[in-house]
């Protein structure tokens, strides 16, 4: 593959090389609340700034943890955790933001995905349409175990992720809406829980490079329960999955020392 960064020691996008990023990486969307979760690690540098890509990096019990913005959707997402990947990540939660479809996932909720529906362009050009786009079941149980632990309201399930923001708000108005409508009606019957935009991009792409990733999310409103004519407030701050990714990760950074330890014996 070519190298298009006027660095060769970077990646062209990202603009992070070997040795810029620890293992473990929090992928929001806004490159705004880069810095914010970065005040969250040790010694936190910023590392890069390149289009919608933003990294820092820091330190959480003592090891190399980084965060990186991926822009919105699953094209921007993908690029983000290919070039991590190459930069020596193999760990990496997505942080952000979802729009509630059950009537219980209410506003200010934390949603945690264990799978998402593939109605986005990006996964089918790593996986068949038929491939499962699931969330890792370690980084998944840690963020559950992490959100309870900080007494925060949380549902686990399935998500769906699109391409278009606007096809969701206002599927009435484009010309297709007569599969996006039943899609979204089909959705809700079967459970799902939210939408947002990136994560089964982000599961799809991690089991085509064989890393890990999983998804936690703040729901900033939910459409259905508007509809309803129930409480719908729109929340905005981003910290309680911030602090509950954050939380997952000083778990599995002690985990996974803990494991090595027992494997010396």
């Amino acid at each position: 593959m070519i190298n298009y960064s006027e660095n060769a020691q970077k990646q062209y996008h990202t603009q992070v090389g070997e040795g810029d990023v620890g293992r473990y990486v929090i992928l929001p969307g806004d490159p705004k609340r880069c810095e914010k979760i970065a005040k969250y690690f040790d010694s936190p540098k910023l590392i890069a700034d390149s289009r919608e890509y933003v990294t820092y990096t820091g330190y959480l019990e003592g090891e190399k943890v980084s965060v990186t913005s991926t822009g919105i959707g699953g094209p921007s997402a993908s690029i983000a955790m290919e070039e991590l990947v190459m930069a020596g990540a193999d760990t990496f939660i997505r942080v952000g933001t979802c729009g509630g479809m059950q009537l219980d996932v209410k506003s200010g909720d934390i949603v945690i995905a264990s799978g998402a529906i593939r109605m986005e362009g990006t996964s089918r050009e790593y996986a068949p349409i038929e491939f499962p786009a699931v969330a890792d079941i370690g980084i998944t149980n840690a963020l559950i175990e992490s959100a309870e632990e900080l007494g925060y309201p949380c549902h686990v399930g399935v998500v769906q992720c699109k391409d278009s923001f606007f096809g969701q708000h206002a599927p009435e108005t484009k010309p297709v809406s007569y599969e996006l409508l039943n899609k979204w009606e089909a959705w809700k019957r079967l459970g799902c829980l939210a939408s947002e935009m990136e994560s089964a991009a982000l599961f799809v792409v991690a089991s085509a490079l064989r890393v890990r990733v999983g998804s936690c999310f703040l729901v900033m409103a939910n459409q259905e329960r508007a509809k309803a004519g129930l409480e719908n407030p729109v929340v905005h701050d981003t910290d309680t999955a911030v602090r509950t990714a954050v939380e997952a990760l000083r778990r599995m950074i002690r985990a996974g020392r803990q494991a090595g330890r027992e494997e010396k014996k």
